[in-house]
């Protein structure tokens, strides 16, 4: 018995001939992805100048972005029964690069847009895949370390964003930063190219139009609303009239996708504990990492007056911290299992975003990088363990629904943990009565609580997920 369990392990569900390379174009692709959606981020202020428009406007950029993702995503699991997994990576890596040119070349905001969104198709098509194929080619006994190198990707890209954003400003324009995307897509087509495989199966199911509609409609509305409320206010009529919207039309979506025999979306695998607890604890991490990424930079350049040079700089040793620690919290995983590495991961979160709420106007830049640093330890420590076996709960073809469920809701908390960000930084501005320096900082301290809030959340689910049943 020992020796057929010893064997079953080593054996991934889908036999290819060089696992790495097969994964190689999509990992390239999904940090290209994952880079462009932080990236423009410390840019703003620059295309705002450049292309003469406003704040309101110019944010579009990055939720326009999300919003795609968001509409994409959930069809992925369909779009990969009708389709081989070369022919949707090729598809998705040629798309990111036509959508990288028009943005380059974009002569206006409306046109940098259009650039924009189409990037988003091919992020909401490659990001799931990764994960999908990853858990097809790879033996459960080496699986912990590819959904390391996964979470890698996923992590580090946001993180290092705004350092290479900042020096590519420093010297050149802001097309550099969509031009600098050029050579990582085509070398990830070379890969796709020569060393992708197909896995899965192509079944060609019947294609339900409703949960199509209701798919795109309640997700599009959802990020829509949240992007507005920034700007709008969370009590303004259009916020409300779509997230009302949004709700009605998702709840129609739900119901369909569970009582239909053939559903767009496997929404029935929430009934298994193992995975409802680790989505949430993945979905909750990301919202962590894109809120406090959001806040940042902004903290940096507005409440210590730093120079955007600077400030990539100085989120570089976190970057860092970020890459190396999701690459070994894989190992880690096949190890010990996610039990202690998700508690112990957000417990240093929730010290790092202490140390933030004890930052001001004249904090030492030494101080502020060690509060990232800890941040980027205990983020990723508690997010390949979380995602690995929230999906090692799943069997077989429900892993792929599983993975299309996870990021499409990263996706959507993003949107909404950004938003919020947004929201609570101008309340503690308004709150403020000192300097415009002071009242930033101010703002920046109410906002650092929602990362907080988040990473107690995900430690309560930690503590109280008592089925974790991948663990040695």
């Amino acid at each position: 018995m020992e020796q057929q369990a010893t064997m079953s392990a080593s054996k991934p569900r889908v036999t290819v001939k060089h696992p790495a390379l097969a994964m190689a174009s999509m990992l390239i692709g999904a940090f290209v992805g994952m880079f462009s959606e932080t990236s423009l981020n410390i840019a703003l202020p620059s295309l705002m100048v450049s292309l003469g428009i406003n704040t309101a406007t110019v944010q579009w950029l990055v939720t326009g972005y999300m919003l795609v993702i968001g509409v994409v995503l959930p069809l992925n699991s369909l779009i990969t029964k009708w389709f081989t997994t070369r022919q949707v990576v090729i598809f998705g890596l040629l798309d990111f690069l036509i959508g990288t040119i028009i943005a380059a070349l974009a002569p206006n905001f409306s046109v940098l847009l259009f650039g924009r969104m189409i990037q988003g198709i091919a992020t909401g098509l490659i990001l799931p895949l990764m994960f999908t194929v990853a858990m097809q080619v790879f033996s459960p006994a080496k699986l912990g370390a590819a959904m390391g190198a996964c979470a890698m990707v996923i992590m580090f890209a946001p993180a290092i964003g705004p350092t290479l954003t900042g020096l590519i400003l420093a010297k050149l324009s802001w097309r550099w930063i969509f031009w600098a995307f050029v050579p990582f897509l085509v070398a990830a087509l070379i890969f796709a190219l020569t060393s992708l495989e197909n896995v899965g199966k192509i079944s060609k199911p019947k294609i339900d139009v409703v949960s199509i509609l209701t798919s795109v409609v309640g997700f599009a509305s959802i990020v829509t609303a949240v992007s507005f409320a920034s700007s709008h206010g969370w009590g303004s009529p259009l916020v409300l009239s779509l997230l009302l919207l949004g709700i009605i039309v998702l709840a129609i979506y739900t119901y369909r996708q569970v009582h239909i025999k053939t559903p767009i979306l496997n929404l029935k695998i929430f009934a298994n504990p193992a995975f409802r607890a680790g989505a949430l604890m993945v979905m909750l991490d990301f919202g962590i990492i894109l809120s406090a990424m959001y806040i940042l930079p902004m903290y940096m350049q507005k409440g210590l007056l730093l120079p955007v040079a600077m400030t990539g700089i100085i989120m570089l040793p976190g970057g860092i911290v970020n890459a190396l620690v999701s690459a070994v919290s894989g190992r880690l995983f096949d190890n010990f299992g996610a039990k202690w590495l998700t508690r112990l991961g957000f417990l240093i979160a929730i010290i790092g975003g202490i140390m933030l709420l004890m930052t001001g106007t004249h904090t030492a830049v030494i101080f502020v990088i060690a509060a990232h640093v800890t941040l980027m330890i205990g983020c990723p420590l508690a997010m390949s363990p979380a995602q690995t076996h929230a999906l090692n709960a799943l069997a077989g073809p429900t892993s792929g629904d599983g993975s299309t469920i996870m990021n499409t809701m990263q996706q959507i908390v993003g949107a909404i943990s950004t938003a919020l960000a947004t929201s609570l930084l101008g309340i503690g501005q308004a709150a403020s009565h000192a300097s415009a320096q002071g009242a930033f900082t101010a703002g920046v301290h109410v906002a650092v609580y929602l990362p907080l809030v988040l990473a107690v959340a995900a430690l309560i689910i930690a503590f109280t997920t008592h089925s974790f049943k991948t663990e040695h």
